[in-house]
């Protein structure tokens, strides 16, 4: 997320008059966009990663880790007293949703694999940076308190019993934007954007965001989620809760539950939008495996949940869809009219049913000239703007082909979220605000990202036609975050280079199929999922693999398909990637590869077992399921130690397996 501009958003029913202005104009600046760039062509494959990190308050006198939503001047900071620091170390510093969340990425663009560790270095570099600051500003605390910076998914105890802010009193005041009964408004950022789009999501909802998650089965789970209190703050709001709670879940009731967990995204520029439309469909049914292979959060306001990752945390925590939409009854009629949330009385006839939340998966291919596509492949039910279509497909600026345009249509079923009154009116030659204001909230596990109106194909300056891969959760130290980042890399170099005979293609339907299976408790070594049984041919049978066959297996597996055959192309190896750990320079990427190797073999555990077990062996563990302010302390210092490749406790080991272990801690980059 970049930095933010000045402005006044609007309401929802201040905002919701413009709805249908700002989709037509949006439109109007696609189209745009498209006649000034679609015949840009060979662009070099740069590409760039965003991690998000949380900022904490240890108080290691009273055994206690809290968010810290103090020192959000960090940000700003960073950006001007500091911004030479920042730029001389190749670091751009963002805002994100949480007041505690700081988004860091490299200040310019990788091109290519460097030398095995670049991407670490720089990981380790913004980390480093971060530290700093807030060294500077924990100077004000007293002996015993901390300030710490962590890679991590979910916080356990967002949202839990006690004091998990580091702020006094923190309910004795109201938390107007999102009514939580768990979140005071305070984990918001300050930025009057956020506490606003956490407003209109609810207003047009008509009631508050709902998220229930199943409870982790122990010898003394209670049956009922019993941090559900009575209150009169808010009505309805306060009324909804008990009624839109379910028996053996965790519920769930803002949007910081999921804007404020942490993720690992991914960006690459391909060399044309043909090729950009290839490689997008290619990574499609990658993103539900890599979210169950990088599975880091498997709690969730202060319980364990029987699920391992946060993407459905963050699905529900966006879903703007009223009962309507959603197919369902209203859980308060009275106070919600037939379902219809705050949607205005003239547009309410015109509304469809949405099987999915904004913020989902991946909902249709997008095709193109590559002869392995049919439509037949988009074989799910996807609700389509006709208007939008019927203009993408009829112009005299730049005709769009029907798969590209249904695309489209299909985000452009969406009301915009967030307008900025002085945003209203804009020059669709030179902007795509009205544009990527629909595009931007579409949070899909791929983005296709479209360049702006100034990315002739003579301007290599401007960034092009680029894929964001976004389903990962983000893992606890930077080599692993690399790791991550590399592996994906090099799919899509693969793709890209020597993918001319790939055949990528399978059902949209197995692909959310998959998409559900990610989420289960340890899907990594118990869950299969549909896979191609050969990219290499017309064939677009599939069968159901175990995540150690998908990664592993001889005929279609990652390694053979798509790892190993870079490595060769590039002259890295002979045959295998193996052959990686006697290289004088990419050393570590051998590393890189056998972390996620192991992971999905089940030799090591993911992040998300590995949290599992460090709670559920605690001596403060009830077997209740619940996780306590000294169990969450004793956490984060594992984290800590983790992050800093300290194995003093072994650690280090038991997450890695021994022989990753004794090269990470002998072969520490800068830390």
């Amino acid at each position: 997320m970049g930095l933010l501009a000045a402005g006044t958003p609007l309401t929802w029913y201040d905002s919701r008059r413009y709805n249908e202005h700002v989709r037509t104009e949006g439109i109007e600046q696609l189209l745009q966009v498209m006649k000034a760039t679609a015949s840009r062509d060979h662009d070099p494959l740069y590409w760039g990663d965003e991690l998000e990190y949380m900022l904490m308050e240890i108080d290691d006198t009273n055994c206690n880790t809290m968010l810290d939503v103090v020192d959000d001047k960090i940000i700003t900071d960073l950006n001007t007293d500091d911004y030479q620091l920042c730029k001389d170390n190749n670091v751009e510093i963002h805002p994100e949703y949480g007041r505690f969340m700081v988004e860091a990425t490299p200040g310019g663009p990788y091109h290519g694999l460097a030398n095995g560790h670049f991407v670490e270095s720089n990981m380790v570099e913004r980390r480093k940076i971060i530290d700093w600051k807030l060294n500077q500003y924990a100077r004000r605390l007293p002996k015993g308190k901390r300030l710490s910076v962590l890679t991590m998914t979910s916080f356990p105890r967002l949202g839990a019993s006690g004091k998990f802010l580091n702020i006094e009193n923190q309910w004795d005041h109201k938390n107007s934007a999102s009514r939580s009964l768990f979140l005071p408004d305070e984990v918001i950022n300050r930025h009057v954007r956020f506490p606003t789009l956490t407003a209109n999501i609810r207003v047009r909802r008509g009631e508050k965001v709902c998220i229930n998650l199943p409870m982790y089965k122990d010898k003394f789970t209670p049956e009922y989620d019993t941090s559900i209190q009575d209150r009169e703050w808010f009505i309805p709001e306060d009324l909804e809760s008990k009624l839109a709670s379910k028996k053996g879940h965790i519920y769930l009731d803002a949007m910081g539950f999921g804007m404020g967990s942490a993720c690992l995204q991914m960006t690459f520029q391909a060399p044309n939008i043909e090729k950009s439309r290839f490689l997008y469909d290619s990574l499609v049914n990658f993103a539900p495996i890599m979210l169950a292979v990088s599975a880091a959060a498997p709690a969730f306001k202060g319980w364990l949940v029987d699920q391992d990752v946060r993407w459905n945390v963050i699905s529900g925590a966006v879903d703007c869809r009223t009962p309507f939409e959603r197919s369902v009854k209203p859980i308060l009629p009275k106070y919600n009219k037939d379902g219809l949330g705050g949607i205005n009385e003239e547009e309410q006839s015109k509304l469809q049913r949405i099987p999915k939340s904004r913020y989902s998966c991946v909902d249709l291919f997008l095709g193109g000239k590559n002869k392995h596509y049919n439509r037949t492949y988009n074989d799910t039910e996807v609700p389509i703007n006709d208007k939008v279509l019927n203009r993408l497909l009829e112009n005299d600026i730049f005709p769009f082909d029907y798969d590209l345009a249904k695309h489209f249509a299909h985000l452009f079923i969406r009301d915009p979220i967030a307008i900025y009154e002085e945003s209203i009116n804009q020059d669709n030659m030179t902007s795509t605000n009205h544009f990527e204001n629909i595009q931007s909230t579409n949070w899909q596990t791929l983005r296709f990202k479209v360049p702006n109106q100034n990315a002739v194909p003579s301007n290599k300056c401007a960034p092009g036609w680029r894929i964001e891969f976004r389903p990962l959760d983000v893992q606890i130290t930077d080599f692993e975050n690399a790791a991550y980042a590399n592996f994906i890399f090099l799919i899509t170099e693969a793709i890209l280079i020597l993918g001319e005979n790939l055949n990528p293609y399978l059902k949209m339907s197995h692909v959310w199929e998959n998409m559900d299976k990610a989420h289960s408790m340890d899907a990594i070594i118990k869950e299969k999922f549909h896979w191609k049984d050969t990219f290499n041919t017309e064939s677009s049978t599939t069968s159901l693999m175990s995540i150690n066959e998908i990664f592993h297996n001889s005929k279609s597996g990652i390694f053979a398909t798509f790892i190993n055959p870079i490595l060769m192309y590039r002259g890295l190896v002979n045959k295998e990637w193996q052959e990686l750990k006697e290289s004088a320079n990419y050393q570590r990427l051998y590393y890189y590869l056998k972390v996620i190797s192991d992971r999905a073999s089940g030799k090591t555990v993911s992040v998300a077992r590995f949290i599992r077990n460090l709670i559920i062996s605690h001596p403060d563990y009830k077997q209740d399921s619940q996780i306590s302010e000294l169990i969450n302390y004793d956490l984060t210092l594992v984290f800590e130690r983790l992050t800093n490749l300290d194995n003093a406790n072994d650690e280090i080991t038991a997450l890695f397996g021994r022989s990753t272990a004794e090269y990470l801690t002998s072969t520490k980059l800068n830390k």
